[in-house]
């Protein structure tokens, strides 16, 4: 079983969501959010693009791949940096942040801070990991687990989130319809 850093995201965001990715409905290809956000991602921080690569990470942990993928890693500084469009959903993305720290972590490098860079908001957040966070990541890794294996997609969470998701009309179409 394959555990990306999107799993753990949408893990805090919408279980339903994470299970319909997970079983193949991607909705995000489709979705304007998602484009502006890697189009913001580009066009942020042009001083990074010269010299940026993304950074795949992997490690097999308890007979699952963990697998993310770093926006940007300064390897000199020891700093992540990831580029979000907005903070509405902060925890979800400090959590994925954590998920690539301790990625790196398992695979020998120590001592990397993280920084979610919101541009638009002119605003950063650090991030750090701690011993009870890797505790957490692996109950979330538990959970996740669980609703992939489940043949019973998870019911809608009817959030104000839900407005901006790329999965909202797939979700909501039956209540549409009444």
């Amino acid at each position: 079983m394959h555990i990306t850093a999107t799993h753990i995201n949408y893990f805090r965001i919408c279980k339903r969501k994470l299970w319909l990715f997970s079983n193949g409905i991607n909705m995000e290809q489709t979705s304007d959010t998602v484009y502006d956000g890697k189009l913001l991602q580009d066009t942020s921080y042009p001083q990074r693009n010269e010299k940026h690569t993304e950074l795949p990470v992997t490690f097999t942990y308890s007979g699952l791949k963990l697998y993310g993928i770093i926006d940007f890693y300064d390897a000199r500084k020891k700093v992540i940096h990831e580029t979000k469009r907005s903070n509405k959903i902060e925890q979800a993305h400090i959590w994925q942040v954590k998920f690539y720290l301790w990625l790196l972590k398992l695979n020998g490098v120590e001592d990397v801070t993280a920084i979610i860079e919101y541009p638009v908001l002119r605003e950063t957040s650090e991030v750090t990991l701690t011993d009870m966070d890797i505790l957490e990541l692996e109950k979330v890794l538990s959970g996740i687990r669980k609703v992939l294996e489940s043949d019973q997609c998870p019911p809608v969470i009817h959030s104000k989130i839900c407005k901006s998701c790329s999965y909202y009309e797939l979700c909501y179409v039956a209540e549409e319809s009444e």
